[in-house]
């Protein structure tokens, strides 16, 4: 037998190392592009959001922390830590998907993307672990600024990562679907200050939902990011407003219901490749 039908028949059997490889790098290349483009500047990407959390703190604790108490003995300064931490967590997943995509349709080289053989899958992951990682970095810096401040301990860990987890995978999800959905920067703009930030706002972060009337709390309760602040709340103080299985089992049908949205999108090509 000749070199080259041997040659010819390796070729029919399985395709060449470098080609058996290539298929599977879309995943791993694409998360490392995305994870270099907040990082490149990340005074701005992760810097910038712990000062804000800082001040948030610092205004805020030293305004409330004589005259709010919080479940009868939790001072307001040590309650506003989780919610910071998280809300950070949230609004910092969301930056960065979000801001990924439109930036790449905007300037154009969104194909450069959608040309490699990477699946709807692969592309979702990336993005979204991408996102995650970025707000569970901003998430730290913003715990490791704070902790001096009240010495906060974590009294249930597992928990607390769950709903990090959890949190940050709904955000980096959203993120995508609005920039999917967004053709230019001032929509992407209206998405963030009109749906991310009330609702991160609004979800127990700076206050108890107990202390709120009967119809407000209601209205707390069909908000899906309480729960993720609140359960994340939990596992640093052992208390919170809703039981901590309850809001997991919330936070991860509704990880899902995004999740799905974001894949039919995505493998639509809806305002990606039309």
């Amino acid at each position: 037998m000749s070199a080259d039908t041997r040659d010819g028949l390796r070729g029919t059997s399985s395709p060449p190392l470098p080609l058996r490889v290539t298929r599977f790098a879309g995943f791993p290349t694409l998360l490392y592009k995305e994870l270099l483009r907040f990082w490149k500047v990340s005074f701005q990407t992760v810097a910038a959001p712990i000062l804000t959390a800082l001040l948030y703190l610092l205004i805020f604790g030293h305004v409330l922390e004589d005259r709010v108490t919080v479940y009868g003995q939790l001072s307001y300064t040590a309650f506003l830590v989780p919610g910071l931490v998280m809300m950070s967590m949230l609004q910092n997943a969301f930056a960065n998907s979000s801001s990924s995509l439109i930036q790449s349709k905007v300037t154009g080289n969104i194909v450069f993307v959608l040309l490699p053989p990477i699946s709807h899958l692969e592309f979702f992951a990336a993005y979204v672990v991408a996102a995650m990682i970025r707000g569970l970095v901003v998430g730290a810096g913003v715990l490791a600024v704070t902790w001096p401040f009240t010495h906060v301990g974590v009294v249930h860990p597992v928990w607390a990562v769950a709903f990090a987890l959890a949190g940050t995978a709904v955000l980096g999800s959203m993120g995508v679907i609005a920039g999917i959905w967004a053709e230019k920067f001032d929509q992407l703009a209206g998405f963030q200050n009109f749906v991310i930030v009330p609702l991160t706002f609004l979800a127990g972060v700076f206050y108890s939902v107990r202390s709120l009337p009967g119809f407000w709390q209601t209205v707390s309760h069909l908000n899906p990011f309480f729960y993720m602040i609140d359960g994340f709340r939990y596992g640093f103080y052992g208390v919170s407003d809703v039981d901590p299985a309850t809001s997991l089992a919330i936070a991860t049908a509704f990880l899902f219901a995004v999740a799905a949205v974001t894949l039919v999108l995505l493998k639509s090509g809806f305002r990606l490749r039309h």
